[in-house]
């Protein structure tokens, strides 16, 4: 889960004085600190079990980032993730602890450390809602969005080309190390046509991930994934496929997603359909997600979001999954 839009908490610059005297032009190390936090209030559609709709306020996700600029192109990032587990203890983890080095005139940047692996925050840059929830290879466990390892990112001509290469753990940042197995992962984006947004999601794009590994114990685990999107700084439209495999088990996952922003307004409509079949081979396994909805930008550090999230199950749910998978939600995201 990517941290964005964080505005700095406060800025600390700190030089030695005689060192600051001898070289004026120096670049003296920087260090801000900011955050964003995911709240909401949900109430469940359907009776649940005999009990009621069960409703609840509740805090999904906060984030600490602190992020450091050094001379000579090195970056450090360090984010702590402290997400609630429902029986009222909010654990903290580390999310990301990485450095970062971009030689001079260079194109690329090399990374260490526990960082963004190359495609989950790549999408959440895309979709901009992860307040929401996270997108559906990170939301259905097959690609995380950190881990341990090395990695090289890469832009060219102003974006129109970005990619993004890491060798990791495999296990996501909270899955332990694993065994002495290790997988791989590349993204490359391409911009085929210019629209007003410049950024590295923005225009029409054609986007490619392929992840390549093992998981602890030898098994396969493959991840190919497809996206064709637009966007420009009023409407963001996709659709991506992607397919599977773990052990013997292919499965696949169908995405599409749209974001209207009104023109002259701070409101946006968002839509989302994604479609889960764990395992080809077997009928009537498909999950089913949509979600619905209208944010608010109201302040820039601060948006509201009122959606509906509906689940359905091809081969049918049961009384537990039934009575929680139809659910209204009012979701804020504010940053610091």
């Amino acid at each position: 889960m990517h941290v964005r839009h964080l505005a700095p908490l406060f800025v600390l610059t700190f030089a030695p004085p005689l060192l600051a005297a001898q070289t004026q032009t120096a670049q003296a190390p920087q260090a801000s600190v900011g955050g964003i936090v995911f709240g909401q209030f949900l109430y469940q559609l359907n009776d649940s079990l005999g009990a009621g709709h069960q409703n609840q306020f509740s805090i999904q996700r906060a984030y600490v980032n602190v992020v450091g600029r050094f001379a000579g192109g090195i970056g450090t990032r360090v984010t702590f993730d402290i997400a609630p587990t429902g029986t009222g203890n909010q654990p903290v983890r580390l999310k990301y602890a990485f450095l970062t080095w971009t030689p001079t005139n260079s194109s690329l940047t090399y990374k260490f450390g526990m960082m963004q692996l190359p495609y989950v925050d790549w999408e959440e840059t895309l979709w901009d809602y992860r307040m929401q929830g996270a997108v559906a290879v990170d939301r259905n466990g097959y690609i995380s969005s950190a881990d341990v390892g090395v990695g090289i990112d890469g832009r060219w001509n102003n974006e129109q080309v970005n990619a993004q290469f890491a060798v990791f753990n495999g296990e996501g940042y909270s899955g332990g190390t694993g065994d002495n197995r290790k997988d791989a992962g590349v993204r490359v984006s391409v911009r085929l046509s210019e629209t007003n947004d410049a950024s590295r999601v923005g225009g029409l794009r054609l986007t490619g991930y392929a992840g390549i590994g093992k998981a602890t114990g030898g098994a396969d685990r493959n991840r190919f994934l497809g996206v064709v999107s637009y966007k420009t700084q009023q409407i963001t439209l996709a659709g991506e496929f992607v397919s599977t495999k773990d052990a013997a088990v292919t499965g696949s996952i169908l995405s599409a997603f749209g974001v209207y922003r009104f023109s002259g307004s701070k409101a946006a409509a968002i839509g989302r359909v994604d479609v889960v079949d764990p395992d080809t081979d077997t009928p009537d396994n498909k999950l089913t997600r949509v979600i619905a909805g209208l944010s608010y930008q109201v302040q820039p550090n601060f948006r509201v979001l009122a959606d509906a999230d509906l689940l359905s199950f091809e081969g049918g749910a049961t009384p537990l999954q039934d009575a929680t998978r139809q659910r209204a939600l009012l979701q804020v995201q504010f940053t610091f």
